[in-house]
């Protein structure tokens, strides 16, 4: 699966794969340090508003869940276009009424926000885009998340991750939502993690994101 340009709401696997995924990368990058960074901390991890991705510079986004199998995904990579479009383009249009709106709102009045896609009865929408734009920033935002091979090398390339096939195995158990506990302590066993605070954050991590709970 390929993203386009600007990104089709068909370009997004399942909201719960798409979960799956970014949640994995959040475990195994949570430490005990990172946790302590507030709003400068960077990298892939989980909080209070769902799963994010910050690389300080090119790209942010955030992955909530809204209850009853509904999720927002809202961000913005520097590719898109969209917030500098002229006519500007609503990118709430047509949303449903169960968005964050306060929370989106703000980061429209900021000029933070590049596109907002949203999740029910397994499927994605977003805002209608006029003919002619370019990019919403999707694309290279998401693609780590979205195609397998790219979240197979994004995987193989942390530091807990000996090699590829490791990285599969551990993709596939995520799928599945069947990472266990002895799962991970295997995965930090073998990369002769240490330090308790760091187990700890990656095992707070596994339990906020809901990977150990098969659906």
């Amino acid at each position: 699966m390929a993203i386009e340009r600007p990104g089709r709401p068909e370009d997004l696997p399942a909201a719960e794969l798409l979960w799956a995924r970014w949640a994995l990368a959040a475990v195994l990058e949570a430490t005990e340090e990172a946790e302590t960074l507030g709003i400068h901390r960077t990298g892939t991890w989980i909080d209070g508003q769902g799963l994010r991705l910050d690389d300080c510079g090119c790209t942010w986004w955030t992955l909530a869940p809204m209850g009853q199998g509904r999720y927002v995904l809202y961000g913005e990579d520097e590719s898109s276009g969209v917030k500098w479009h002229e006519p500007a383009i609503d990118m709430l249009a047509q949303g449903p009424d169960w968005l964050p709106y306060e929370r989106l709102r703000g980061l429209l009045e900021g000029w933070e926000l590049g596109c907002v896609y949203w999740y029910e009865e397994g499927t994605w929408a977003r805002a209608p885009y006029p003919d002619g734009l370019k990019d919403d920033g999707l694309d290279c935002g998401m693609s780590r998340f979205v195609v397998p091979e790219e979240a197979l090398r994004m995987l193989a390339g942390l530091e807990l991750v000996p090699s590829r096939e490791r990285a599969a195995e551990l993709l596939a158990a995520a799928e599945a939502y069947r990472l266990t506990v002895p799962d991970l302590e295997a995965v930090l066993d073998a990369a002769d993690v240490h330090a308790a605070g760091d187990r700890q954050a990656a095992l707070r991590a596994l339990e906020q994101t809901g990977l150990s709970s098969a659906r």
